[in-house]
């Protein structure tokens, strides 16, 4: 009898010290001790030495910054900073800045009303990106467009003009759209992750809605 191979991707997992939940790594944040013992986020997960993870939530980092669970993790003694989830979300909003950044170099991103209108009618949009201080007028329009064409599509309102215009390298970006694959899925969670930590909403997946979601 031949044995059958399982193909399927193994995703590796780890647990939430602070709520004992097990989860796929990459749904998880990863800190180290530095070589003066302090507790530092590892967002890329390539730091050496001992990992201890978090899920991303603002309580639960605010429980672990309070508590001995670093200490525990480690088995040592471990110096962690009181602004540590402000630090954290910060860094998860650079990573997501940068990577649409690079999607933008790679042709799959692009920002104005008009390219991201004609990006709608060509069905090319996997996330839809609106500057939280846009005017309502234009996201109601590109809201509008989706119709028909929302199935998959996430809109994210979690970066203002400013952030969004040094990720296109031009002034005043309003509106932003991204084609699907890797780039987006990863600007997503870092996005979702970024603002379930600084405590935006409730979990990560509050941050980036789908089309029928914000119009409730």
């Amino acid at each position: 009898m031949t044995r059958q191979t399982d193909r399927r991707r193994h995703v590796p997992e780890r647990t939430c010290i602070v709520t004992r939940e097990t989860l796929p790594r990459e749904e998880l944040l990863r800190f180290v001790l530095d070589p003066e013992g302090r507790v530092v986020f590892d967002p890329r997960g390539d730091l050496p030495g001992r990992g201890a993870w978090l899920k991303p939530r603002r309580g639960v980092l605010l429980e672990a910054v309070g508590g001995k669970v670093f200490p525990r993790a480690f088995r040592r003694a471990a110096r962690v900073s009181a602004d540590l989830p402000d630090q954290v979300a910060e860094r998860l909003r650079e990573l997501a800045l940068d990577t649409l950044s690079l999607a933008r170099k790679a042709g799959q991103a692009v920002s104005g009303f008009d390219r991201v209108a004609e990006a709608i009618s060509a069905g090319r949009v996997g996330v839809l990106i609106e500057a939280r201080d846009g005017a309502p007028d234009g996201r109601r329009k590109l809201k509008g467009r989706l119709k028909g064409r929302e199935m998959g599509v996430e809109i994210v309102d979690s970066f203002d003009s400013s952030q969004l215009s040094l990720a296109f390298s031009r002034p005043n970006v309003i509106h932003a759209a991204m084609t699907d694959g890797s780039l987006a899925r990863k600007f997503v969670r870092l996005t979702r992750m970024a603002d379930a930590v600084a405590g935006r909403d409730d979990g990560p997946g509050d941050a980036v809605r789908t089309l029928e979601q914000s119009r409730q």
